[in-house]
């Protein structure tokens, strides 16, 4: 069965490219979807959309991700992944509330709005601690606390920086782990393959050049992802676990999941698989609107 997919995105990276060309392979059809250059309508499915089986939101920027998978869903257009997952995700103070709810264990964590407020939490956890960015990826603006007089510049600055989000102060307890931590690729809470990014600076994420191995899974590790996956409302996800001692925390699960690294690192297809599923999305959503209009 031929399939209309779209892909949503803003720039095309390995990433992109590994899905078109596995989407190609089967011969689907594809729409290219860059929402720099799209309008969204509201009310009328646009028609460069109408026909499109599913869309895959490969997008970049948060805000453009998180508008455009509202106006497919209204559009009645099955998006992977969904706004809600996208909307959990896409927040760290959203995702960690999911995970608390959900029992998975995640690190302590304090949200705070002014600078005044975010020191106390600061010091209630001591030093090191760690301030990340509320909406933000790749490593990007983490700041590891050493010392009050670092705490004191790094909160002048975000406070300076303009947009809200930099007045809201997500501080963390910082983890001690071995090294590394883990990426686990799943789809709907279903393990794909995971790998230990592991690097000799305190932030291990690929993104900065961390050094990437397979990781086979035990069955807690499983569970945690199941469980973390559901959380978040389930679909396409990374689910980043860190090892401490014999157990394990979730510190974050990622809904616009890169996965070239864990390509390269694992003997899975990992485009393969995330394909397979596409094309199960798809065709029960085909087979529900074949029910609806009889």
């Amino acid at each position: 069965m031929t399939l209309q997919i779209g892909i949503l995105y803003s720039r095309i990276r390995k990433d992109e490219k590994l899905l078109l060309a596995e989407l190609r392979e089967r011969d689907h059809e594809i729409t290219k979807i860059d929402v720099r250059k799209h309008e969204f309508t509201v009310g009328e499915v646009p028609d460069a959309f109408a026909d499109l089986d599913l869309v895959v939101d490969r997008c970049l920027a948060t805000s453009r991700s998180l508008y455009a998978t509202q106006f497919f869903e209204a559009y009645g257009i099955p998006v992977v992944n969904s706004h809600e997952t996208a909307d959990i995700c896409a927040d760290k103070a959203k995702n960690s509330l999911a995970l608390e709810r959900a029992g998975v264990p995640t690190p302590e964590t304090k949200v705070a709005f002014t600078k005044e407020t975010a020191m106390e939490a600061i010091e209630d956890f001591g030093y090191p601690c760690v301030l990340k960015p509320v909406v933000g990826s790749w490593g990007r603006l983490m700041a590891k606390i050493d010392s009050p007089d670092a705490a004191e510049a790094i909160l002048e600055h975000k406070a300076t920086l303009g947009h809200y989000e930099h007045k809201v102060f997500y501080v963390q307890e910082f983890v001690e782990k071995p090294g590394r931590d883990i990426r686990v690729l799943a789809i709907d809470g279903e393990p794909v393959a995971g790998m230990v990014r592991s690097s000799d600076h305190w932030i291990t994420n690929a993104a900065k050049g961390a050094e990437t191995d397979v990781f086979e899974l035990d069955d807690e590790a499983e569970d945690l992802v199941q469980t973390a996956s559901d959380a978040v409302g389930g679909g396409l996800l990374g689910v980043d676990l860190m090892e401490t001692g014999d157990s394990y925390t979730v510190h974050e699960v990622n809904h616009t999941v890169e996965f070239k690294a864990l390509n390269d690192a694992v003997e899975t297809d990992v485009a393969g698989t995330v394909v397979d599923w596409l094309e199960e999305k798809a065709t029960e959503n085909a087979a529900q609107e074949v029910e609806v209009t009889l």
